[in-house]
C-alpha cells in the first residue's frame, strides 16, 4: 500500500468512525460548548494600553523611565472656546477653574500633571528695585473687577510658557492637559467622567473640545452598542442570505451553528486563558467567523451533490460529503491557522494576544465545520421538497458556465495575462501603503467625527494636541545649567520647529533667558542664558524657589542631569513621526561634541514612533513567514512542493491588490490592521484549495480535464458563488459603522472575498489548464490531458 492509499484508508476510517458514533460525537461536542459557553459569556471586551507597547523597544523603555515626571501618552486635552470677544471673562475664567478643579477627581489622574492658566503651577514672576515675587496666575481665586481682569491678561501676554501654549494667541481659547497613570487607565471611565466635566461648563457662548488616546477608545466603547447592532444585523443578513441561496434549512441553520460553536470555543478558551477581547478586533472575529460559515457550506452543498447523484441515504451522502472536502477543509484551516500565529513574532502584545485567539479561533472549524455539519446532515431525511420557491440555481449555473468557458477556450490566455498585469500594477502601487496612520486625526474615526473635529479646532488654535518628549541627558549632576548645554537643547529646538507638522516645542532652555529678562526688569537685551553654570543654576534657583514641589518637574528632573523637550506635533501621521525621528538622530549625528546626549522618544508620538517600526521591520517577515506556511502546508498535503507555489499565486495576487487598495485608500497598517493583512493570506487560498482539489479528484476517477474542470465549477465552485456572494453582501453592512476602522475593515474583506473568489474560479482552471501542475495529475493521466486540450483547441 503507497502512502496515498495508506492515507487514505486512516480518512475512511475516521469518517466511518465520526458517522457511525455521531450520537457520541455530538454530545462531546455539545458538552464542550457548553462548557465554553459559561466561560464565554465572562469575557471582557476593552482596550488596554500596555497592549499596545512593544516593552523591548528603547523608545518604550525611555518613556516608562521619564513618563511620571515628562508626560505619559495618555494625555486628555480640553480647550474651552469662546464664541464672542475673548476670554477675559469672570464666568469664561470661573470655567477654566472649573474643569482645572474636577480633573484632580478623575480616577487614575496624575495630578501632577494637571496643567493650565488656572493651575497653581502655572506660575507669574515679576522683579522690581523691591525684590522678586512668584506667584500663581489665577490660583486660588478667579479675578472679578475688570481691573484685575485686565492684570491677568497682560501678564499671561508677557508669559511665554502660558500665552500660545496654554492661551491661545488670539485669546479666545484656553487649554486644559491632564495625563495619567498608564496602569490605572481605564478608558471607558475616564471617558464618562471627563465628558461630564466637559458638558458641565459647555453652554453660555462657550465650546469644549476633548482629545486624546483616553478620549479615543473611550469613543470605541461608547460605540459597542452600535457594534452590537451591525454585528446581529450582519448574522441576520447571512441568515436571510443563505436561506435565500440554499433553499433549505439545513443549508441555513448548520452553516451558522458551525459559526456560534467556533465563537463560543474560540471565546471560552480565551477566557480560560486570562484574554480579553479589544473592541476593534471584533472585526476579525467576524472575519473568522465567516470561513467557518464557508467551509460548512460547502459541505452542505457537496451532500446536496451527493442526493442528486443517486447516494441511497442521507448518511452515505454525509460520509461522502466528509471524505472528498475533509482534505481541502483542515488544508484551508491549518493554512489559515498558520499564517494567523506567526502575527505573534511582532513583539506588540495586542497583536500577540490577536494572535492567539485568532490561531485558536480558526483551529475550532476543524471541528465545527469539518467533522459537525457533515455529522449532523448524516441524520437529515432525504428532503423532497424546497423551504421556498425562489429559485436561483439557474443564475448561478449560468455564472459558472461563463466561469467554465473561460477555463476551456482560449479565453484563459487573456485571463491569465490580465492577472500578471493586475499583478505587477498592483504590486508597483502597493508601496504607496503607508506604516502608521496615512492621514491626520484618527483614523479609527470618521473625519467628521466629533474627536477628529475636536483635534483640528485644538490643532488650529494651538501648537498641537500630540506631544513627544525627547529626554537631553548630560554627563552629571548640574551639567545641564551649563551656558553650552542649553545652548543645544535651545538649537535642537530651532531645529526641530522647522518641520512643518511640528507646531512648537518648550523645555528647559525657554526658562532661563525669560527669567533673566524678568530680572533686568523686562529689558529685552537680556534675554540670553546666564555667563555660566554658575549664574544659571541662581536664575533657576529663583523660579523654583517660589514654587511647589515638582512644578519645574515637567522640564528637568532635580539633579539637572535629565531634561525633556516637549515637541507639539499637529498630527500624528505615520510619516509625521518617522520624519521627526529622522530629524532627531539627524541633528545628534551633527553636533557629535555635543555637550549633552539625546535619547528617544516619549509621549504618545513616542509609543506610536515604536510600534510602527516594530510593524515596518515585522511586515515584511510576518508576510514571508505566513506564505512560507502555506507553501509547507500545501507541499506536505500534496507531496508537492510545486503545490505550495502553485497555490501562492491567488495569494500574492489577493494580497497585492489589497495592499493596494489599502494605499489609495489612505489605510495605513498599524496595529489593528496588521492582523487582518496575515488573517488575509489565508482567505486567499481557501477557495482555490476546494476547486483545485476537485478537479484533482475528478482527474484521479478518470474525468476528462476539461471534464474535470466542468464539475469541480458545478460543485466547489458552487460553494465559493454562493458563500462569496452571501458574505460580501452582508459585510457591506459594516459599511455604516460610526467607527471608520470597522467600516474599512468590511471593505477590505469583501475585496479579499472577492478577489479569492474570482481567482478560484477564473484564474485557477486557467491555470490548471496552461500549467498542468504534477501533482494535480495522476500518472500517466497529464499526457492524455494535454492530448485532449490540443485536440479541443484544434477542433
Amino acid at each position: 500500500m503507497n502512502p496515498s492509499q495508506e492515507h487514505q484508508g486512516r480518512l475512511f476510517r475516521f469518517v466511518e468512525f465520526c458517522i457511525r458514533r455521531r450520537v457520541l460525537v455530538v454530545a462531546v461536542i455539545a458538552l464542550i460548548t457548553a462548557l465554553m459557553a459559561v466561560l464565554a459569556v465572562r469575557i471582557e471586551i476593552k482596550t488596554v494600553f500596555d497592549d499596545l507597547l512593544p516593552a523591548n523597544h528603547p523608545y518604550i523603555k525611555v518613556h516608562e523611565q521619564f513618563k511620571q515626571n515628562f508626560g505619559g501618552s495618555n494625555l486628555v486635552s480640553i480647550m474651552l472656546e469662546v464664541e464672542d470677544g475673548d476670554i477675559f471673562k469672570p464666568a469664561v475664567l470661573s470655567k477654566v477653574q472649573k474643569v482645572t478643579q474636577d480633573l484632580q477627581y478623575i480616577e487614575g489622574v496624575n495630578q501632577f500633571q494637571i496643567i493650565s492658566l488656572a493651575a497653581k503651577k502655572a506660575k507669574e514672576v515679576r522683579a522690581s528695585t523691591e525684590g522678586i515675587d512668584i506667584k500663581p496666575l489665577m490660583w486660588p481665586s478667579v479675578p472679578q473687577s475688570a481691573e484685575d481682569v485686565a492684570k491677568l491678561k497682560e501678564a499671561v501676554l508677557h508669559n511665554p510658557l502660558i500665552y500660545g501654549a496654554y492661551v491661545s494667541r488670539d485669546l479666545k481659547a484656553a487649554l486644559i492637559t491632564v495625563d495619567f497613570y498608564d496602569k490605572e487607565v481605564r478608558y471607558d471611565r475616564i471617558f464618562d467622567q471627563i465628558g461630564k466635566i466637559a458638558r458641565s461648563v459647555e453652554g453660555d457662548g462657550v465650546a469644549v473640545r476633548v482629545v486624546g488616546e483616553p478620549m479615543l477608545y473611550g469613543w470605541v466603547n461608547h460605540y459597542l452598542p452600535e457594534t452590537g447592532r451591525i454585528f446581529l444585523i450582519t448574522i441576520a443578513a447571512l441568515i436571510v442570505l443563505l436561506f435565500f441561496t440554499a433553499r433549505t434549512w439545513r443549508g441555513t441553520l448548520l452553516p451558522l451553528l458551525a459559526g456560534v460553536v467556533s465563537a463560543v470555543w474560540a471565546l471560552g478558551a480565551a477566557r480560560l486563558a486570562g484574554l480579553h477581547l479589544d473592541p476593534l478586533v471584533i472585526v476579525v472575529a467576524f472575519l473568522i467567523s465567516a470561513r467557518a460559515i464557508s467551509h460548512s457550506v460547502q459541505l452542505v452543498i457537496h451532500y446536496d451533490d451527493e442526493l442528486a447523484k443517486g447516494a441511497p441515504d442521507s448518511t452515505a451522502a454525509a460520509k461522502a460529503a466528509m471524505t472528498a472536502l475533509f482534505k481541502p477543509g483542515m488544508l484551508g484551516v491549518i493554512a489559515d491557522a498558520g499564517c494567523m500565529i506567526v502575527v505573534i513574532l511582532t513583539p506588540i502584545p495586542l497583536l500577540q494576544k490577536v494572535a492567539v485567539i485568532g490561531t485558536v479561533w480558526v483551529s475550532t472549524i476543524a471541528v465545527s465545520a469539518c467533522v459537525l455539519t457533515p455529522v449532523l446532515l448524516s441524520w437529515i431525511r432525504k428532503p423532497n421538497s424546497y423551504a421556498h420557491p425562489v429559485n436561483i440555481q439557474p443564475v448561478l449555473r449560468w455564472l459558472l458556465q461563463r466561469c467554465i468557458g473561460v477555463a476551456t477556450t482560449r479565453a484563459r490566455y487573456v485571463v491569465i495575462a490580465l492577472t500578471a498585469v493586475l499583478f505587477v500594477a498592483s504590486g508597483i502601487y502597493a508601496f504607496n501603503l503607508k506604516v502608521g496612520d496615512a492621514n491626520p486625526g484618527s483614523p479609527i474615526l470618521w473625519g467628521d467625527s466629533r474627536y477628529n473635529l475636536d483635534a483640528a479646532a485644538i490643532n488650529q488654535r494651538f501648537a498641537g494636541a500630540d506631544r513627544m518628549f525627547v529626554v537631553v541627558s548630560g554627563a552629571g549632576t548640574d551639567s545641564l545649567k551649563e551656558p553650552k548645554a542649553l545652548a543645544t537643547m535651545a538649537a535642537f529646538q530651532a531645529f526641530m520647529e522647522n518641520q512643518p507638522e511640528v507646531g512648537g516645542t518648550v523645555s528647559m532652555a525657554d526658562l532661563v533667558p525669560v527669567m533673566k529678562r524678568i530680572l533686568r526688569e523686562g529689558n529685552p537685551r537680556y534675554e540670553e542664558f546666564g555667563a555660566n553654570s554658575g549664574e544659571n543654576g541662581e536664575i533657576l534657583y529663583l523660579f523654583t524657589s517660589g514654587t511647589d514641589p515638582g512644578d519645574i518637574d515637567r522640564f528637568v528632573e532635580p539633579q539637572y542631569k535629565d531634561a525633556s523637550v516637549t515637541i507639539f506635533f499637529r498630527d500624528h501621521k505615520g510619516e509625521t513621526i518617522r520624519t521627526a525621528v529622522s530629524r532627531v538622530e539627524e541633528f545628534a549625528q551633527k553636533h557629535p561634541d555635543s555637550p549633552v546626549r539625546f535619547q528617544l522618544a516619549g509621549g504618545l508620538i513616542g509609543v506610536l514612533a515604536a510600534a510602527n517600526e516594530i510593524i515596518l521591520a515585522k511586515q515584511i517577515e510576518s508576510i514571508a513567514l505566513a506564505l512560507l506556511v502555506l507553501v509547507i502546508c500545501c507541499a506536505v498535503a500534496y507531496r508537492s512542493l510545486a503545490a505550495g507555489m502553485f497555490f501562492m499565486v491567488p495569494v500574492l495576487l489577493s494580497n497585492t491588490l489589497t495592499f493596494a487598495f489599502m494605499a489609495w485608500m489612505g489605510i495605513g497598517m498599524n496595529v489593528n490592521t496588521l492582523p487582518i493583512a496575515a488573517l488575509g493570506i489565508g482567505l486567499g487560498v481557501d477557495y482555490a484549495f476546494y476547486v483545485v482539489d476537485e478537479i484533482r479528484e475528478e482527474l484521479h476517477k478518470g474525468n476528462t480535464l476539461f471534464g474535470s474542470i466542468e464539475r469541480s465549477l458545478l460543485s466547489a465552485g458552487r460553494g465559493v458563488l454562493v458563500t462569496a456572494a452571501t458574505l460580501i453582501t452582508s459585510v457591506v453592512i459594516w459599511y455604516f459603522s460610526s467607527i471608520r476602522f470597522q467600516a474599512e475593515m468590511g471593505m477590505l474583506m469583501a475585496l479579499w472575498l472577492f478577489i479569492s473568489a474570482a481567482s478560484s474560479l477564473l484564474l485557477m482552471p486557467a491555470l490548471v489548464v496552461v500549467l498542468k501542475p504534477a501533482f494535480v495529475f495522476k500518472r500517466g493521466v497529464r499526457k492524455q490531458a494535454e492530448t485532449g486540450v490540443q485536440a479541443t483547441a484544434t477542433a
